[in-house]
């Protein structure tokens, strides 16, 4: 295929752009390790697991509790977060009339740009006492998941909206001569081919819960300790890092870092997860 001039420029320029986002990753996870790397060449990795407690002080690392906590809250998030994103696009592409989808859409980019100390604000004065009315004190897993449901919401949505204004014309024009129903239209032709960019909207706002830190560290109570249930106060490897860095020095500050190499290695598996799941979809 022949190509200009200009095609080759940008393509030159495009390669060297995705080049540099590889290079950063790579570069970030090679600190993580560096960082780490004092307390890893002493310590070995099952005791991150097996250890008593987590006082990095006393020579006890053990970050189950805090990893268990991160992977509640945002597996409840997601789970709460997608079908209402999901049903929340749909209203606005298949049943509000243009106005109303309109200022749908603008109001959920409104949320969408909420900080998340304000989100945290509101859990700890609003959602907590709410929930320490069934069990005290109110700050806990259960208002971390809710907290963190409303902030991934909107990214769930607006890429749910986005993949479905991107089915082709020709497969609705297809099914209205088919004479298929407006939830026939939805299920057996919408659904389907916009669920690479559905999937990819849900990996990105489990992404985002992941990494969220003030919101979380604000309502979720702060107690390192395994969850028993969603009422339980808890803390995530986020909010650990976030209390403990300012005064973490030595074998401390390490293990704190081997808390942000345990993130990344999270978010590694979620994209190769996807991946995978991408390949199975195309070729499965």
């Amino acid at each position: 295929m022949f190509l200009s001039r200009t095609d080759r420029q940008l393509a030159a320029l495009l390669q060297g752009c995705a080049l540099l986002a590889a290079t950063i990753v790579l570069l970030i996870l090679l600190f993580l390790i560096k960082e780490s790397w004092p307390v890893l060449q002493h310590v070995a990795l099952t005791r991150f697991v097996i250890d008593a407690s987590w006082h990095p002080v006393q020579g006890l690392y053990q970050l189950t509790p805090m990893l268990s906590a991160t992977l509640y809250s945002t597996l409840g998030a997601v789970v709460l977060a997608t079908p209402l994103g999901i049903a929340s696009a749909l209203f606005s592409r298949y049943f509000a009339p243009p106005f109303i989808a309109g200022c749908y859409r603008r109001l959920i980019e409104l949320l969408a740009g909420i900080p998340s100390v304000v989100y945290g604000f509101w859990g700890l004065i609003t959602l907590a006492p709410l929930i320490g009315r069934l069990h005290p004190p109110g700050v806990s897993l259960l208002t971390g998941i809710l907290v963190l449901t409303l902030m991934i919401l909107p990214t769930v949505a607006l890429t749910a909206d986005a993949a479905l204004a991107a089915v082709p014309l020709a497969y609705v024009r297809g099914a209205a001569a088919l004479g298929l129903s407006r939830w026939g239209l939805i299920s057996g032709v919408a659904l389907p081919a916009a669920r690479s960019g559905i999937i990819a909207g849900t990996l990105l706002a489990a992404g985002r819960a992941i990494g969220e830190t003030m919101a979380v560290l604000m309502v979720v109570g702060n107690v390192v300790q395994q969850p028993q249930s969603l009422l339980d106060s808890v803390r995530t490897l986020t909010a650990n890092i976030a209390l403990e860095m300012a005064y973490a020095t030595g074998v401390h500050r390490a293990a704190l870092f081997v808390s942000g190499l345990a993130l990344m290695v999270m978010v590694l598996v979620l994209v190769s997860t996807a991946e995978l799941l991408s390949r199975k979809r195309h070729y499965g």
